[in-house]
């Protein structure tokens, strides 16, 4: 079976690596969007889209560490194509004012993978006064996507070539609160559980990739949205440990899931 490495019907299993994966496409002429790129799995994805010639735009909270991590890349790849774009998911501002931005650069847009992510944090309300994972993980996600689908749906058109949503969910969605999603209530602090506010988001995900990827196929657009659980991956998600008795801010960033029942963030 492919969770004991065993190949699985794409071809790979959960051993295969990025690079494999990708491996003989060119990327050249596409454009992508990652957000939560400047750490965890935002910074795989991008060095790997990079590699066959993908022009990535690292949608990130932290600039510094974006530009970090983009000179990395291109100290190992000097023909990468990669440009960094302030990102607060979080706010809803300043997902407005990213969309409008990248609306004046003119740019194409094929893939856009709504990465970053907190998990598991103290209770904490967004600057929109909505709790910081819900407004995080999935409100400022499906903002994002929204403002930038009309680009997306030119792209597609203009190039005939089919673009992509992906959402980075999680397993972690089974752990939502048993009624799914408290709509009613997201914003609750008596009643906030970190990790099934977690959970909630990651289902968040989901269902908005499943209506979206629905209602795209109804308009007859080649877009195809996706989420998917990206497994537990061990990158610097042992930096919070602080979090777990509340005395470390929340952050959004790469989201890194882990699915013990314990409160972690990633960063």
């Amino acid at each position: 079976m492919w969770i004991f490495g065993g190949k699985g019907p794409s071809g790979y299993s959960a051993r295969s690596t990025a690079e494999e994966v990708t491996q003989g496409i060119d990327g050249t002429g596409f454009t992508a969007i990652v957000t939560g790129a400047s750490s965890g799995i935002g910074v795989e994805t991008t060095r790997v889209l990079a590699l066959p010639g993908v022009h990535v735009i690292m949608a990130v909270r932290n600039v510094d560490a974006g530009r970090s991590v983009k000179e990395a890349i291109l100290e190992e790849l000097p023909s990468a194509k990669i440009d960094v774009m302030e990102l607060d998911l979080s706010s809803m501002a300043s997902v407005r004012k990213f969309a409008l931005d990248y609306q004046s650069s003119a740019l194409p847009l094929n893939l856009l993978i709504n990465n970053a992510g907190v998990m598991a944090c103290p209770f904490t309300l967004s600057q929109d006064n909505i709790e910081l994972q819900f407004a995080t993980n999935h409100i400022g996600h499906f903002l994002l996507t929204n403002l930038l689908l009309e680009i997306m749906k030119k792209t597609s058109q203009e190039s005939n070539v089919e673009g992509r949503v992906v959402n980075v969910s999680s397993g972690g969605h089974r752990l939502a609160y048993r009624e799914g999603i408290r709509f009613e209530k997201i914003n609750n602090e008596t009643e906030y559980n970190a990790i099934q506010a977690y959970g909630q988001t990651k289902l968040a995900n989901i269902l908005h990739a499943n209506e979206l990827a629905r209602r795209l196929k109804e308009e007859g657009v080649q877009i195809t949205a996706n989420s998917l659980h990206p497994g537990v991956i061990v990158t610097n998600i042992a930096r919070h440990h602080g979090i777990f008795n509340g005395k470390s801010p929340c952050r959004a960033s790469s989201i890194i899931d882990a699915m013990a029942k314990k409160c972690v963030l990633a960063s």
